[in-house]
């Protein structure tokens, strides 16, 4: 028998073929075959890892053999594949694509993706791929960023990406993509447009808050107050109400609120001395507002302290003079003092103070009791006064009526009546003799008949 002699190189193996039949596989080294079968031998290089031969796929599935050797990879419609080797990018597969490569020769891992669902990628690795094939440029495309660029990413108008500052990105060109990169210089722009502002308030996916966290300051300035915007610690412009976004990468971006509105202070356990020399407790409520917020924020770090401090020395020094009758007298007459003392010292700072008042005034133990103490001898004399004033009255009454007795019989009669009906009400029983004549001359004897 004829031999053929085969010889494959080291870092080679073949595949050996009767016609289109598969025969087997040959590694390195001499190989003899027989001549006359008509056999065919294909060699292949190992340092190319894929295999350049068609149909292996089906070849690979009716003989399992060569599964041991070959390992393969393919792709459905929509979907990506990225081929690694010991954790390196290799190669990339396009939808309904396939390949076959040589096992042995690094651990080879296929991570797939359908591109409607992620149509992009950050794999750094991968524009180096598309360096080494050119013919990927017409499915996808390299986006570079500068490193003070952001860009935006939309499919079919909807956001799907912020990308930070100097990043590498590949697109999907192909089918179903629909998508759109937008850069912003972030030298010239600073503020967010409306419509991106209010998606990123409502509209936001759960995968890009963290982005944004990172890239975008978001500030809402309430009704009724004004927030100055600061840039790397430099007044920017003031912001009236509403939703604002602004870009923070690279530079310091904050904004400070300032309430318009109404505001309550209170000045409390104030512990005073009165010109007399009486130590109180006097507590003291104000209502202010802010009339120029610009104002405020440069003169002050804390309107709200300055304010307090000086309705408290106002106060400290309107107690002073005053003893502490004239402040118990009369305590609304305390608010004007501070006021007055108050005068302009807050309009420099853009405050205006709209309402003052004293809410009470507390006097130490030893003195309220002194004061309970004289108030009650005050209301005892008072008590007394009235009572012999009554008393005076009541004489003179009595002497009217007496003359007025003495000069009639009839009425000194009927007062023997009224006197008799009284008495009657108390008895249980009476015994009359002599008829009606004898109970009224008997009984009732106020005074001897005239002689």
């Amino acid at each position: 028998m004829f031999l053929k002699v085969v010889v494959v190189p080291e870092n080679h193996r073949a595949l050996v073929f009767q016609g289109d039949r598969y025969k087997c596989l040959l590694k390195s080294g001499t190989h003899y075959l027989p001549y006359l079968s008509r056999l065919s031998v294909e060699i292949f290089n190992l340092d190319v890892l894929e295999i350049p031969r068609a149909n292996l796929k089906f070849l690979v599935r009716r003989h399992s053999e060569l599964s041991r050797y070959m390992w393969q990879a393919e792709t459905r419609e929509y979907e990506v594949g990225l081929i690694y080797r010991d954790d390196q990018l290799y190669d990339c597969l396009l939808p309904l694509e396939e390949k076959t490569l040589w096992l042995g020769l690094g651990d080879l891992r296929l991570s797939k993706f359908d591109v409607r669902e992620r149509p992009l990628w950050t794999e750094t690795q991968f524009s180096y791929l598309l360096q080494k094939r050119p013919e990927l440029a017409q499915w996808f495309e390299l986006l570079n960023l500068g490193d003070h660029e952001v860009s935006l990413i939309y499919k079919e108008a909807r956001l799907i990406e912020i990308l930070p500052p100097a990043s590498e990105v590949v697109l999907w060109k192909g089918p179903e993509a629909n998508l759109r990169a937008e850069k912003i210089d972030l030298h010239t722009t600073l503020e967010l447009t409306d419509a991106l502002a209010q998606t990123l308030r409502f509209d936001l996916s759960a995968k890009l808050e963290s982005r944004v966290k990172n890239l975008v300051f978001l500030a809402e300035v309430p009704e009724r107050h004004q927030g100055l915007l600061e840039v790397n610690g430099r007044e920017e412009r003031w912001l009236g109400p509403g939703f604002y976004a602004f870009w923070k990468s690279g530079r310091k971006v904050s904004l400070t609120l300032v309430d318009m509105r109404l505001q309550m202070i209170d000045v409390s356990g104030q512990e005073i001395l009165t010109r007399d020399r009486v130590s109180l407790r006097v507590n003291l409520s104000a209502t202010f507002r802010v009339s120029n917020a610009a104002r405020v924020i440069e003169v002050t770090t804390d309107y709200t302290s300055h304010v307090y401090r000086a309705l408290q020395l106002a106060l400290r020094e309107a107690v002073g003079t005053r003893t502490l009758d004239a402040l118990l007298e009369n305590k609304s007459a305390l608010n004007g003092d501070v006021r007055k003392l108050l005068g302009g010292d807050l309009d420099p700072l853009g405050i205006e103070v709209v309402d003052i008042g004293v809410k009470d005034i507390v006097l130490p133990g030893d003195m309220k009791a002194i004061l309970n103490r004289v108030v009650e001898a005050q209301k005892e004399a008072e008590a007394n006064l009235i009572r012999r004033r009554e008393e005076t009255q009541a004489m003179r009454a009595l002497n009217n009526t007496a003359k007025m007795m003495d000069s009639s019989a009839t009425l000194m009669r009927l007062k023997e009546l009224e006197a008799l009906e009284r008495v009657t009400t108390k008895i249980d029983r009476i015994s009359v003799y002599g008829g009606l004549e004898g109970l009224v001359g008997e009984l009732v004897r106020l005074r001897a008949p005239p002689g």
